[in-house]
């Protein structure tokens, strides 16, 4: 295949993706009707969500078909099999909302190692502080202050099931502590919320038959399959943020030292999404005889972890192009220079009605020796952002390399 061609086919992928976002934005203000009203999906621990790594987050938070690397974890743990390395470290940090405070952040520490050819284990810790807050009562005396700090620990098995194909599965252990161990007025005894979750994931990947070497991959992720969490008692208990990640990506080997790929996530989460509930004249909402608010459209969210992840593809209150709108896009470019000095740029789009997050993300990434670097910033579109006027980043260790020239 012609170098013509091959960049015809770069350009039809581009355009597929652009299309899909842009379709994804059609009708948001040519009609106002109910479905069109703000109807935000929201889970408890939402930190589980926060993309770890400045590559990834330069990517416009894309991941689930990217080339393996050491931060697979949190995007697609299916990639550790087909990881070139033996073993890897990697180190993450993202300071959040330092527009406005500065002792908030994120953190992560992931890890890998190869058991043979076929499988490899893996494991990732996440931490995010969430600054220092100072607690009151009705008089507005201070009582004391606490550090809420939420984090999980995962651990990974994959394992190659073919050529091109490999399957993963991941357990997670997930702990929040927002309150402490108190009471707080209105609410009563808390107490940190805790839940176990997992992730099934595949990946696949193949060499395309040009002449120029190119290869397809495409990623499947269920993440954070797990029961509720609750802070106070089961009749509080919340989803945690089960979420479908699926995608394709495209990589162009142009010639000996250029390399340019191209990707596409797509996210929906598993869960319930919240009714229209019934309101009288005076706008307040109609309950029942039992006291239970009467739903004017869609489905009661009280309900099962499966259940609520198997309804949450048709439970939306405005039909299938509600559902439509709660899938989230994310779109990156990835340009590698010898394998030594990448150039990333993305795109992520989430509909108005469900949370608008809609922003540009641009990174540089740097392999020297035994470690690389890489770094992502945010560029919001429509409002801002927890990570506007941020530079994130991530380290990542070659032992590999290290080792071979304490060998030399």
């Amino acid at each position: 295949m012609n170098f013509s061609v091959k960049c015809f086919s770069l350009a039809l992928f581009l355009v597929f993706i652009t299309g899909i976002v842009l379709h994804s934005q059609g009708g948001g203000h040519a009609e106002i009707h109910r479905e069109d009203q703000i109807n935000t999906i929201t889970t408890a621990v939402p930190f589980l969500m926060i993309a770890p790594d400045a590559r990834s987050g330069a990517l416009g938070d894309a991941g689930v078909s990217s080339s393996p690397d050491v931060n697979s974890m949190h995007w697609n743990p299916a990639k550790y099999a087909f990881i070139e390395q033996n073993y890897g470290l990697a180190m993450n940090y993202t300071p959040w909302l330092r527009a406005l405070i500065d002792d908030i952040n994120f953190s992560n520490l992931s890890g890998f190692y190869r058991i043979d050819e076929l499988q490899t284990v893996a494991a990732s810790l996440k931490y995010f502080s969430l600054g220092d807050i100072v607690f009151t009562n009705e008089n507005a005396e201070e009582i004391g202050t606490f550090r809420p700090n939420e984090f999980s620990f995962d651990v990974a098995y994959a394992r190659k099931l073919g050529e091109n194909l490999s399957g993963a599965v991941a357990a997670r252990y997930i702990y929040s502590n927002l309150s402490g161990d108190g009471y707080i007025q209105g609410i009563g005894e808390t107490r940190p919320g805790r839940a176990v979750a997992a992730d099934v994931a595949v990946f696949y990947q193949r060499e395309l038959e040009w002449d120029t070497p190119t290869l397809f991959a495409a990623g499947l992720n269920i993440s954070n399959i797990g029961n509720k969490i609750t802070y106070t008692d089961e009749h509080h208990a919340n989803f945690i943020p089960i979420n479908l990640r699926v995608g394709p990506s495209m990589t162009f080997e142009l010639d000996r030292y250029n390399t340019i790929a191209v990707m596409l996530d797509m996210n929906k989460l598993l869960v319930p999404s919240p009714p229209v509930y019934k309101r009288d004249e005076n706008e307040n909402v109609v309950v029942d005889d039992d006291g239970n608010p009467v739903i004017e459209a869609g489905k009661d969210p009280d309900r099962s972890v499966v259940a609520g992840m198997f309804g949450s593809f048709t439970d939306a209150p405005g039909g299938w192009r509600e559902e439509l709108r709660e899938i989230t896009y994310a779109a990156g470019v990835e340009y590698w220079y010898a394998n030594q000095f990448a150039i990333r740029g993305g795109y992520f789009h989430e509909h108005e009605t469900k949370g608008a997050r809609k922003y540009f993300t641009l990174g540089l990434g740097l392999r020297y020796n035994v470690f690389g670097i890489d770094f992502s910033y945010i560029i919001p579109v429509v409002q801002r952002s927890p990570l506007e006027n941020v530079l994130r980043f991530s380290l990542q260790f070659d032992f590999e390399a290290l080792q071979t020239q304490s060998l030399e």
